[in-house]
């Protein structure tokens, strides 16, 4: 470097070694000389001239940009120190510890003005896109449902009286405060929304899997009117959304009168004025701050809080009835003085008197109504607002013959014995052999009389019941000695037919718990001495089928007509009277057991509706399927020892081809009843005697049902099966 020696140029990637004076005598500076670029080639290629035109254009525009910026440059300057400060610095300068990983206020400060300038951007977005739609939705257009005859001809109307429209000065102001008190006290001060609501919503819909309600009245009428009843997040925002603009285009009143009317209150009713009929009787201007506080309460579910539908519905209705009128008062809607008068609950009627029209087809659109909403995976309420076809499996021609039969018999009876005949029921039902219901009985007046006899479930089957115990005999065989093999069975296996005689186990006699012995009785004290199964069944003898069902086991009883159609819930105590039938079928089950035999052994579960349309488009339907209950040929030796029982008794009708059956009696003679079947349907009558007003206890039948010679249940059958 001195001396004015000429250095050799340094190469690209040598080290220039400089000695500082500053430093230390064994300490160097080492710099690293960058490479020189290397010459453009002559004239540019292709690719530079690509690279020259993109710089070009970046001048180009950062030059534009800048003369945009420009008059921003000071402010810019300003706030620098302000942004760095801002900016996350991690781990912070000057801190120790967890402080060194926590932002300071000033970012805070900065992120939440940032997501709430977001959010409050995004909501005005929204609220400026979200349209209040033109139309109102199903919910606020109920429909009739119509069912038909299994011809396809109409039977019956429902829906068409369950809304109706009420001004909102029709309606008193206690009937919209108690609603107010119970779903939206602010609702004359608030946006039309509730924030905290529909937070708590959210929150449990995300977090819970489930929805919790919390909307204002306007919400509530948006949902009603616009939306679907879909609990998901995206509807709840909609809602809320519609709710804000309808709440600054409508007047209150205005909103709180189309919720009135469109509120769903249960029992197939819309409205504050159909539900004030369908509960109490009565309009809605009538009403007493009670009763509106009853029906405010359904507004939380109709499902939960009608107190007719069982005890819990009705302790939570009460419950919150009180409620509803306290809140009243704590809102100064209600004085405490008139609060005070209301110490009993209102009880609303049993049954809606807008549904029923006393017909006939009213028990028949009871039981395709329950059915259809059953198998077509239909809740009420949505089976309430209507627009269903339902098509049933009755028969116009069975259900008129078998309706007019029994009113006959009945006002033969009152006629000459009005004290007997006052507390006379008459249960019938006819199933075919694939399960279709084509007729039943269930009562003089649905307005009078609730319940459906031809579905009750009050009386022994008797007798009545003896076809099962000798098919299970058959099917399962017996056994004398405790675990040894099962002996089979045949119609042609001989049993004792005396009367009295006691029954026994494979250990000896069966004793019950008051340590008698157990002993089997037939009609009349009569005894018939040694008797075949088949012989035994023909005449009645009851006697070899006790016996029976101990030999075959009464387990396997029950499972025979269990299988065959009977309900577990009949089935009394698993004693030896279990084969005499201390189970209490109704006569739609006892059908569908004797269709079984007539099937060949196959069980189809009874249904009364085969098809559902909405509007003309098909709902899913679980159509039962047929199952083995016993086997083919014990199902024929079954029949041929109904048809013998009913040849041995009518001996007048025994050229009549494919018609079996047999009369059921009871212990107590509290029932009686006929069960056969005629061209391969089957037909269940039972007579018996209740006092409703009393009790569910049946009353001896003193006659109504008959003698023996002159059955009033076989009367009854010959006629509903064109016999008579």
């Amino acid at each position: 470097m001195g001396g004015g020696r000429r250095e050799k140029p340094a190469g690209a990637d040598e080290t220039l070694h400089l000695r500082v004076d500053a430093l230390r005598a064994d300490e160097t500076v080492q710099l690293r000389v960058p490479p020189p670029p290397e010459p453009a080639a002559p004239g540019g290629g292709r690719a530079e001239r690509r690279r020259s035109a993109r710089s070009t254009g970046r001048e180009r525009t950062a030059n534009a940009a800048g003369r945009l910026l420009a008059p921003l440059a000071p402010y810019a300057r300003r706030a620098a120190p302000y942004a760095r400060r801002l900016k996350p610095v991690y781990p912070r300068p000057g801190r120790t510890g967890w402080r060194r990983w926590i932002p300071s206020w000033r970012q805070w400060l900065g992120a939440t003005l940032t997501s709430f300038g977001l959010l409050s951007a995004f909501l005005v977005t929204a609220y400026a896109m979200t349209d209040i739609p033109d139309n109102l939705n199903s919910y606020a257009t109920q429909q009739d449902n119509v069912y038909f005859w299994s011809d396809g001809t109409p039977m019956a109307r429902t829906g068409w009286v369950q809304r109706q429209a009420m001004p909102l000065e029709d309606i008193p102001e206690d009937v919209r405060w108690a609603v107010l008190a119970a779903e939206n006290e602010s609702f004359y001060s608030d946006p039309g929304i509730s924030a905290k609501g529909i937070t708590r919503a959210v929150f449990r819909t995300l977090g819970q899997g489930d929805t919790e309600g919390g909307s204002t009245i306007t919400q509530q009428y948006v949902k009603n009117v616009y939306l679907t009843q879909n609990q998901t997040v995206s509807r709840k925002f909609t809602e809320a959304m519609i709710a804000l603009k309808l709440d600054n285009k409508m007047s209150k009143d205005q909103i709180l009168e189309g919720y009135l009317n469109t509120s769903w209150f249960g029992r197939g009713s819309y409205g504050i004025q159909r539900a004030a009929q369908a509960y109490y009787g009565k309009d809605v201007g009538k009403l007493n701050a009670s009763e509106a506080a009853m029906l405010a309460g359904l507004l939380k579910g109709a499902g939960l809080y009608d107190p007719t539908l069982g005890k819990a519905n009705h302790a939570r209705a009460a419950e919150r009835w009180s409620w509803i009128l306290d809140r009243m008062v704590k809102i100064g809607k209600l004085s405490p003085r008139e609060r005070a008068k209301y110490t009993k609950f209102p009880e609303p009627l049993k049954s809606n008197p807008l549904y029923n029209t006393g017909a006939q087809s009213d028990y028949l659109v009871e039981l395709a109504s329950q059915y259809a909403k059953k198998a077509g995976h239909l809740s009420d309420k949505q089976f309430d607002l209507g627009g269903y076809q339902i098509y049933t499996t009755f028969d116009r021609k069975r259900e008129k013959a078998l309706t007019d039969a029994v009113t006959k018999t009945r006002k033969q009876a009152a006629k000459n014995d009005p004290a007997t005949a006052r507390n006379g029921h008459y249960g019938a039902a006819s199933v075919a052999p694939d399960g279709r219901v084509l007729a039943v009985y269930g009562g003089p007046d649905h307005r009078k009389q609730g319940y459906n006899e031809s579905n009750a479930t009050t009386v022994p089957a008797g007798t009545a019941f003896t076809p099962f115990v000798y098919a299970a005999g058959l099917e399962h065989g017996v056994r004398k000695t405790r675990g040894g093999p099962a002996t089979p069975v045949t119609p042609d296996s001989v049993y004792d037919g005396d009367d009295g005689v006691p029954v026994t186990t494979p250990e000896g006699p069966y004793w019950d718990r008051s340590g008698k012995k157990v002993s089997a009785h037939n009609d009349g004290g009569r005894s018939y001495g040694r008797i075949s199964l088949r012989e035994a069944l023909a005449k009645s003898v009851n006697t070899p089928f006790m016996q029976l069902g101990m030999d075959t086991g009464l387990d396997n009883v029950r499972q025979t007509a269990e299988a065959s159609g009977l309900l577990p819930s009949s089935f009394g105590p698993q004693v030896p009277a279990l084969s005499l039938g201390n189970s209490t079928p109704s006569a739609i089950r006892m059908a569908s057991g004797y269709a079984t035999f007539a099937a060949g052994g196959t069980h189809t579960e009874p249904y009364s509706v085969r098809r559902i349309t909405r509007n003309g488009s098909p709902v899913p339907l679980a159509t039962p399927r047929p199952k083995r209950a016993i086997g083919e040929k014990t199902a024929e030796q079954v029949t041929e020892a109904l048809t013998d029982a009913f040849r041995t008794a009518h001996p007048e009708a025994a050229g009549r081809t494919g018609v079996s059956g047999k009369a059921g009696t009871t212990e107590k003679d509290t029932a009686a009843w006929y069960v056969g079947t005629a061209d391969t349907v089957s037909t269940a009558i039972v007579v018996y005697r209740i006092d409703l007003a009393k009790s569910l206890e049946p009353l001896p039948l003193e006659g109504l049902a008959g003698t023996s010679a002159h059955s009033v249940p076989y009367a009854l059958w010959s006629a509903a099966t064109g016999l008579g």
